[in-house]
């Protein structure tokens, strides 16, 4: 795996020198991403999670997203991640009645590359989720710069585009599942032309749209802002679309705010995420937009806290509808967590 493609490590020393109080502490969130990890010297289950989320904000619920964690060991291949879903229901059952009800959402993986046939493993998914299965996320991240791809999340160029995999992302509009997208922003008129096809099928935007600024894009910032931002306009059109305000504390970003000698304040990360995120929130609306904390990804460039303060701070001049989409009406109404 090559440096750029690697996660930033989590340290625990530099995140604890720069946490900040949480702003604004009564009110209440339900966060619209994030996962459990368990992988060579990284593991971020449930207590970890309840730690981050426990460190100031009223996170009231959450929505877990799939992450290649605790697949069935044997069996027929293609049914091996329903163990992910079988592990997250079982692990946050007790949690469901109390506060935060982590997991009330759960978007899972289902090789959608197997077409129609894929249908088997959904079904088997959503008998897993006990009612909390929402959706399926296939990673289709490609660029022609090969630095850029996670081994773990690479997939052929144009993906989006094949039939076959069409007719595995046609299974989610009548089971009631939606379709988280990661991706990088030039593969975002795919995604366009993909969620114009299935107009009954919600189609979630991960982190703000695949923002890339290093290796190949490193000195083409302005280029890519405009490109990016022509794309999010474009899908914005579309009503059935939505986005994932957040996720852009990873190294692809290249804010680079793990090479502070302490974590950025969450006036620092407001300030830099602005232009991104507010082009987001103008182009969808606040009730198109949600905020997500996208750990433990994003952990390696600031504590949970400091994220959250970001984006109320970010948010100071909307009303208080508005708020109230961004920050947990958006994310239960597409993912309906009633």
């Amino acid at each position: 795996m090559s440096t750029t493609s690697n996660y930033l490590p989590v340290r625990a020393q530099w995140l604890a020198s720069g946490t900040e109080a949480a702003l604004e502490p009564e009110m209440p969130i339900i966060d619209a991403h994030h996962h459990f990890y368990e992988r060579t010297g990284w593991t971020y289950l449930l207590d970890d999670y309840l730690e981050d989320a426990g460190s100031g904000h009223n996170i009231t619920a959450s929505v877990y997203m799939q992450a290649l964690t605790r697949y069935r060991k044997d069996g027929p291949e293609p049914m091996r991640p329903v163990g992910e879903i079988e592990y997250v229901t079982g692990t946050t059952a007790a949690l469901q009645k109390g506060t935060p009800q982590v997991a009330k959402g759960i978007v899972g993986y289902a090789d959608l590359r197997r077409g129609a046939a894929i249908r088997d493993v959904l079904e088997a998914e959503l008998a897993a989720g006990d009612g909390r299965l929402r959706g399926v996320r296939h990673l289709v991240t490609w660029d022609a710069d090969p630095t850029l791809v996670n081994p773990l999340s690479a997939a052929p160029r144009g993906l989006l585009l094949d039939p076959t995999y069409r007719a595995g992302v046609a299974q989610l509009g009548s089971l009631g599942l939606s379709y988280d997208a990661w991706l990088f922003f030039p593969q975002l008129p795919e995604l366009f032309d993909l969620a114009k096809a299935y107009p009954d099928t919600p189609f979630i935007v991960n982190h703000c749209g695949g923002v890339v600024r290093i290796a190949s894009y490193a000195d083409q910032r302005k280029d890519v802002f405009d490109t990016w931002s022509r794309s999010m306009r474009e899908l914005a059109q579309l009503p059935n679309v939505f986005v994932k305000v957040g996720g852009l504390g990873m190294r692809i970003n290249g804010f680079e705010f793990e090479k502070g000698e302490r974590p950025p304040a969450s006036t620092e990360l407001a300030e830099a995420w602005k232009p991104w995120m507010h082009t987001c929130i103008d182009a969808f609306g606040a009730d198109r937009c949600m905020f997500e904390s996208n750990f433990p990804v994003d952990k390696g460039s600031y504590p949970f806290s400091n994220g959250w303060n970001a984006f109320k701070r970010l948010t100071v001049q909307a009303s208080e509808h508005e708020r109230e989409g961004l920050f947990r009406g958006t994310v239960a109404k597409v993912y309906r967590l009633a």
